[in-house]
């Protein structure tokens, strides 16, 4: 049974925090609160935990893996992006946006599309994401917690704990999140593409 931490949505508990990441770092799969629902996260590095959240998801190899980071200090090592994509993201992180770059060497080839050698990349503005990334001090390999069949993330902790308390080793329980997919923005080409557009976007997108 998978372990499970009542961390407070607006002041996480540092030792709370300290023990998430100590889970991630034994190569753990923890569900955690996003802004945009709750999601699967692991270490990039991490094989088997990538591999047993695939399961969970039943994902196939054309699926676009995101990189949760905590700021755009980390996007050029894992993506190219020329100035106006910078710009572009800068205006609108950290926040609901998922985007879409042309990945770096830097990024395992397991976690790209296998068509396009793509990964999606956001800066979540969700204080325990944020909190448990600064404590990593690298990103996330994540997914969103959205079970085969469903249109929407899972927004409840109890019900994940009653649904996934066997498939995965942590949960954060952040509280009850509603259900606010993020807009994903296509950044590979010389125009920006909304490929889908989201709900609840703190800002207009520009």
């Amino acid at each position: 049974m998978s372990q499970f931490f009542y961390v407070h949505p607006d002041n996480p508990q540092p030792r709370l925090i300290s023990q998430a990441v100590e889970f991630l770092r034994k190569g753990c799969v923890i569900v955690y609160p996003t802004d945009s629902g709750y999601a699967l996260g692991c270490r990039l590095e991490e094989k088997a935990a990538m591999e047993r959240i695939c399961r969970i998801r039943q994902l196939d190899s054309n699926h676009n893996f995101t990189l949760v980071c905590r700021d755009l200090s980390e996007l050029s090592t894992y993506a190219h992006v020329d100035n106006a994509a910078f710009r572009l993201i800068k205006n609108n992180t950290p926040g609901n946006y998922t985007f879409i770059l042309k990945a770096t060497k830097e990024v395992p080839r397991r976690l790209m599309s296998e068509k396009r050698k793509t990964i999606g990349l956001r800066v979540p503005s969700n204080a325990i994401a944020l909190a448990l990334l600064e404590e990593l001090g690298e990103p996330l390999m994540s997914t969103s917690l959205m079970l085969p069949g469903n249109d929407f993330a899972e927004s409840d902790p109890e019900e994940i704990r009653d649904n996934m308390g066997k498939l995965v080793d942590l949960i954060l329980n952040g509280g009850s999140i509603g259900q606010q997919p993020t807009t994903v923005v296509d950044l590979t080409d010389a125009s920006p593409e909304v490929v889908r557009v989201g709900t609840g976007d703190p800002q207009p997108f520009y």
